[in-house]
């Protein structure tokens, strides 16, 4: 890239913004944070300011042609690896899905690791993005985060990144990545009032029916309980658990019930699940409070002592601890249209079974 053209700066011209549409994309992965920025560019326009920005959707590889997982083929004007002149800002969107190799973007993580403060203002990530930065070095020693399905394997991957896995969006320096699919438009939406301010984000904001900071939560709502298999011991206790939720639910009764010392129970449950058992409950109760605020009318009483999260202010208190909303706000914005009648129905092991 040209070091000396420099940063486009909001006195010379518009900033330019090349968002890299990884192959095998979902479509609001790039065409979120596009959406953001050209309507930007449109409110910018009508009030009379000249400092917009340049939007350019670009391939990571000569192949102009991208797949996405609709089916549909988008045909870039523009190929990444071609861009020699300076850009405000790059955002990298998607890639969970894997459809190209690392040894097919190679060349496109060359481009990008040239990418310095000197000829890039600003670098960005929307979900599986982060594993292309990853690849390329910029996330070495930097926090970020990806889609919360993603990020156990960001970890195992890229051992040097510091993984986040419930933000929205992180930023460390000019390095800024988000989360799963969405996240890419309060990603672009906080570098809009980042540029401009507030009143034209909210404008933004309000062209795409789009809130600018989301109510009631700033996370991803990941599931709080790792992931383990029958054959261990939560996988062994896991109906027993969710039929007793409601009752105390301490270390020596539950090794009593498996017929086991508690100090052996609590050091074969902590190593086979990562967590001790009295955190592994509680994420639980929160687990299966989650379903019954999504799936039923249950009053928040009712689902606080069914749960054993206590009275209201004690499940209050545990939301916000391990999900940073309230019971009542997470209703809200997850409460499904449809009426699922069978208990039965609400709650789903999470574990994987093996023959």
């Amino acid at each position: 890239m040209n070091g000396d053209s420099g940063i486009i700066s909001d006195n010379q011209q518009k900033k330019k913004v090349v968002i890299v549409a990884m192959s095998g994309n979902m479509l609001l992965n790039f065409a979120g944070p596009a959406d953001v920025f050209i309507n930007a560019d449109k409110c910018l326009a009508l009030s009379g300011s000249k400092l917009g920005y340049e939007v350019l959707v670009a391939s990571p590889t000569s192949n102009k042609t991208l797949k996405t997982l609709t089916g549909v083929e988008i045909v870039c004007q523009y190929s990444a690896i071609e861009i020699t002149t300076a850009v405000d800002t790059v955002i990298v969107a998607g890639n969970e899905s894997y459809a190209l190799e690392k040894s097919e973007y190679a060349d496109f993580c060359r481009w990008l690791s040239t990418m310095n403060a000197n000829n890039t203002r600003r670098i960005g990530s929307v979900c599986g993005g982060a594993f292309v930065l990853a690849e390329a070095g910029l996330l070495n020693g930097k926090k970020a985060t990806t889609h919360w399905h993603l990020s156990e394997r960001l970890k195992k991957e890229y051992p040097l990144v510091d993984v986040n896995t419930n933000a929205f969006y992180t930023t460390d320096g000019r390095i800024y990545t988000s989360g799963g699919v969405s996240s890419g438009i309060d990603l672009a939406l906080a570098l809009v009032e980042e540029d401009h301010g507030k009143d034209i984000a909210i404008q933004v904001a309000r062209r795409l029916v789009f809130y600018l900071s989301r109510p009631g939560f700033q996370v991803q709502f990941s599931n709080l309980l790792p992931v383990y298999e029958s054959s261990t011991i939560a996988g062994r206790l896991h109906e027993w658990f969710v039929e007793n939720l409601h009752q105390p639910l301490d270390v020596v009764r539950i090794a009593d019930h498996l017929n086991m010392s508690p100090r052996n129970f609590t050091r074969v449950f902590h190593k086979q699940t990562g967590l001790p058992p009295a955190k592994f409950i509680e994420k639980l109760r929160v687990e299966n409070a989650r379903k019954y605020l999504e799936d039923t009318d249950m009053s928040l009483e009712n689902i606080a002592e069914k749960c054993g999260l206590g009275g209201l202010v004690s499940m209050r208190r545990t939301f916000l601890r391990h999900l940073m909303t309230t019971p009542s706000d997470y209703r809200q914005a997850f409460r499904t249209s449809l009426k699922v009648p069978g208990v039965n129905d609400i709650i789903q092991p999470h574990l994987y079974h093996t023959n």
